[in-house]
């Protein structure tokens, strides 16, 4: 019997130190895929908590648990208003998940865990122009009276989907349809547009080519590929996702575009250290890397860094009034132009309308001549699929593979989209005048697809004519 205790005992104590060795080992040697879903976990409360005002236990339960990856349910979140930060970690103690938020710049993670360091150039958005009253895009009045068959349309559940936080229908100018879902307390609240960003970077791409100071046709675009192939990649070649360069793109785990946005402090020079996987100018990819390699170009065509935070305020939000977008930059002050543009739903809607204006807001040129029509022409390597950091399709969702992705709806040929993570949509119809922005949490294995939404819109009777 004494011999079962002293085993038993025995037993006991090895347990507990494997226990307390696998507790310092987690605290001190955190895996990468529990630092990744612990700093996803501090920059999308961080942001939430201090773009969009919302409360920070409310965005860890919708916006980071109930969607994502099984080991985010069992984060927790501490935010200390006094410094701007935001903790989180498995348990509250294991990842150690740090974000910063920086004004202007507006949140970062911190990998590092050193704030000061991630707190980027300092500057500030230029003021907003005074707005007067009148109906938008001058003013915050809409007027949708007279378009009750819109408003059916928007009622319906099924055709906004799961999970919607805002959908506004513009047509000739003018808001046409509107609604917002509970958690939206106010029209202005901003809303991430996550992988719409890359739209947006190829527009701030475009204002840098009308001031001169850029050309698609630019290579030898960091030191760092000068003597080998990667000098060969153009601004074309990386807006049209063609530079040959290696990456995973895969959400679910530690990956590329995980590791990149989460784990490095400087995600240029991450991106850029890829090795090509294929002929540069040949090969489709689709990568976030990419897109924020084309922020750091951009960027790189000024000579103060202070000169180039401010540039998307004075040539492309504050030109259309898009007073509430926060564009997020990394910690070492590159826009992260793959992801993390804030803006409300009407701002974004705004964004959509200049591209349907052809780059022209109020007879001014924001973009080139023919920009647009660039960004929307599809090219040989994508299969026709997509254009210059645009799509020409609307979102797969749960599409069988080999089944074109807007299959079994009648949409306008000349639609095109900007699509985002978790449901994150702009659609461009010329033919119809039209701009549909959807925003919301909705997760790609719920299936949901707006183009029933666009069909529907698009055979109104007499609507849209």
């Amino acid at each position: 019997m004494r011999l079962v205790l002293r085993l038993f005992k025995w037993f006991l104590g090895l347990v507990a130190v494997l226990l307390v060795g696998g507790a310092l080992w987690l605290y001190f040697y955190p895996p990468a895929l529990i630092r990744v879903g612990s700093n996803y976990a501090a920059k999308i409360i961080c942001s939430n908590v201090f773009i969009a005002g919302r409360d920070p236990q409310t965005v860890l339960e919708r916006d980071v648990q109930a969607p994502g990856h099984p080991l985010l349910k069992l984060m927790r979140v501490r935010v200390e208003p006094s410094d701007a930060t935001v903790h989180t970690g498995l348990f509250g103690v294991f990842g150690g998940g740090l974000a910063v938020y920086r004004g202007a710049a507006g949140c970062a993670a911190v990998p590092g865990g050193d704030v000061n360091a991630s707190l980027g150039t300092h500057f500030e958005k230029p003021k907003s122009a005074a707005r007067g009253a009148g109906l938008w895009p001058d003013g915050p009045r809409i007027d949708v009276e007279d378009h009750p068959l819109v408003a059916e349309l928007l009622n319906d559940r099924e055709l906004t989907g799961p999970g919607m936080r805002a959908v506004i229908v513009v047509q000739d100018g003018r808001i046409i349809g509107e609604r917002f879902g509970a958690e939206i307390a106010h029209h202005t609240q901003p809303l991430i547009g996550w992988s719409m960003t890359k739209t947006v970077t190829a527009a701030l791409v475009g204002t840098r080519v009308l001031a001169g100071r850029l050309s698609v046709e630019d290579d030898n675009l960091f030191p760092e590929w000068a003597d080998d192939e990667r000098a060969k990649i153009t601004v074309a070649d990386l807006l049209a996702m063609e530079s040959g360069l290696a990456f995973n793109e895969n959400y679910g785990d530690v990956s590329d575009v995980t590791r990149m946005l989460y784990l490095e402090a400087d995600m240029p020079a991450f991106a850029a250290n890829r090795q090509l996987e294929g002929p540069v100018g040949e090969v489709f990819n689709y990568s976030s890397g990419t897109s924020v390699l084309l922020s750091r170009v951009w960027q790189n065509s000024f000579e103060a860094p202070q000169d180039a935070l401010a540039w998307p305020y004075e040539a492309l939000f504050g030109p259309l009034g898009m007073d509430s977008a926060v564009f997020e930059t990394d910690p070492h002050g590159t826009y992260v132009g793959s992801s993390n543009l804030y803006a409300s739903a009407r701002d974004w809607a705004k964004f959509g309308q200049l591209l349907l204006q052809g780059g022209i807001w109020r007879g001014e040129r924001i973009l080139p001549e023919d920009w647009v029509r660039w960004m929307r022409t599809p090219t040989r390597a994508s299969n026709g699929e997509y254009g210059r950091q645009t799509w020409l399709h609307g979102p797969r969702a749960n599409t069988p593979h080999g089944v074109p992705e807007d299959e079994g709806f009648n949409l306008p040929p000349d639609a095109f989209w900007l699509l985002g993570h978790d449901g994150q949509t702009i659609t461009i119809i010329p033919s119809l005048r039209m701009v549909v922005v959807r925003m919301g949490l909705t997760p790609s294995r719920l299936g949901y697809k707006p183009q029933a939404l666009i069909e529907a819109l698009a055979q109104l009777p007499g609507e849209m004519e």
